[in-house]
């Protein structure tokens, strides 16, 4: 009897030191057990507050299209993970987010269960019965060069247009914001109830190269059991002057290129002296020697920008840290984004058959119509016979 108490005793102590403590997000099935293990250690309380912060961390923690794959992602998100550390995770989510809730606080999202169906139960808060969707905007944050933000709240209402009463909800709400029928921005949160304060979207994190007439188009959903309600507005004004406009681009690379093969004189480092040969090797054919005035393909490339010939500009260059013809005209982040380049200066810096360095003065006027003026030098190399742009820097 004795040893039969013994070998219970040591069953139990086994089965109890099984259980999990932190994620194993190995398969869908370890990621549910584990996370079932964790939760059977906790309170009530610490129990709903654990399933919430999983709901928070799914819905709005990871990047991901439909449930299956949210759910990978999330277990990738807290795998290895700890409770507390969970809780912490979510509580940074939340308020990147802009969501009204926090761990320490009572519960407030109703039963979640991530790995449950969401179909609608006797006391599902998420069960809100509503008619349609209504939007109000309300532009806001003018400091005398107009507005720099747009308020956007949602409200669920019955059949006769009135806001509808509900609490303790967790109803998740997604705002699209779309110009000339292309998505600019997406952005999620959580109706608790039906005193939501809505989205702010705020217009400097709107390219200004992305919106067609200084108008957008938005969309919002708002999910609840039974269906998913939207509603559109079209063509709402934006401030053009509080949109996000991409700085020109500068590139911190070196003046001149050398010659890999060239050799350096140590007493005047800017200037060759030669090259090393094999005394048994033919004599290769000397490369041909530009003719032209390096500043010229200064001049060429500048007046190619500013002409938006972009394709004629990056012909011109050698330069790698301009990176594929795609990257170079890039409309937000390339020289895609100047409408204009005033030349005030050309002057040739320095020179010799291989290498030249030129300097520039000009003004770069974007496509929002702002102005700047530049100093820049542009290091060119010989390639079969031409000088190609092989940096550029812009100098203080």
């Amino acid at each position: 009897m004795k040893k039969f108490s013994l070998l219970l005793m040591f069953s139990l102590l086994l089965f109890t030191s099984c259980k999990k403590d932190s994620v194993d997000a190995t398969t869908t099935q370890t990621l549910q057990s584990s996370i079932n293990d964790m939760a059977s250690s906790l309170t009530t309380i610490k129990q709903i507050k654990f399933n919430e912060a999983l709901y928070i961390l799914k819905t709005f923690g990871v990047e991901a299209e439909g449930d299956v794959n949210e759910l990978k992602a999330l277990g990738q998100l807290i795998n290895g993970k700890k409770v507390p550390e969970i809780l912490s995770m979510a509580d940074d989510v939340a308020q990147k987010n802009g969501i009204e809730w926090a761990s320490t606080a009572p519960p407030s999202l109703g039963e979640m269960n991530i790995f449950g169906d969401e179909t609608a139960k006797e006391s599902d808060p998420n069960d809100v019965k509503a008619n349609s969707l209504n939007l109000a905007t309300t532009l806001t944050g003018d400091a005398g060069n107009g507005p720099t933000a747009m308020q956007i709240v949602p409200r669920l209402v019955d059949n006769a247009g009135r806001p509808i009463v509900f609490t303790g909800a967790a109803l998740e709400t997604i705002l699209e914001v779309f110009s000339n029928g292309v998505k600019l921005s997406t952005a999620k949160n959580l109706m608790l109830d039906n005193n939501f304060r809505g989205f702010n979207l705020k217009f400097s994190s709107l390219l200004a190269s992305k919106i067609v007439d200084n108008k957008i188009d938005i969309t919002v959903s708002v999910k609840t059991t039974a269906k998913t309600f939207k509603m559109s507005k079209i063509g709402l004004d934006v401030n053009p002057n509080a949109l996000k406009v991409p700085e020109v681009p500068k590139t911190d690379s070196t003046m001149v290129v050398q010659d890999p093969n060239a050799v350096i004189d140590p007493a005047n480092p800017t200037r060759t002296t030669g090259t090393v040969t094999d005394p048994n090797a033919t004599t290769p054919t000397q490369p041909k020697q530009p003719t032209a005035d390096p500043k010229s393909t200064v001049s060429k490339f500048l007046n190619n920008v500013s002409s938006q010939n972009l394709k004629a500009a990056f012909d011109s260059s050698s330069n790698p840290s301009w990176g594929s013809y795609e990257s170079f005209s890039n409309p937000t982040s390339g020289f895609g984004a100047v409408k204009n380049v005033s030349v005030k200066n050309i002057t040739t810096n320095a020179s010799n058959p291989n290498a030249a360095s030129v300097n520039a003065t000009y003004d770069v006027t974007d496509k929002n119509g702002r102005t700047t003026s530049l100093k820049a030098t542009f290091g060119l190399k010989s390639v079969n016979g031409e000088w190609k742009i092989s940096s550029y820097k812009i100098n203080p």
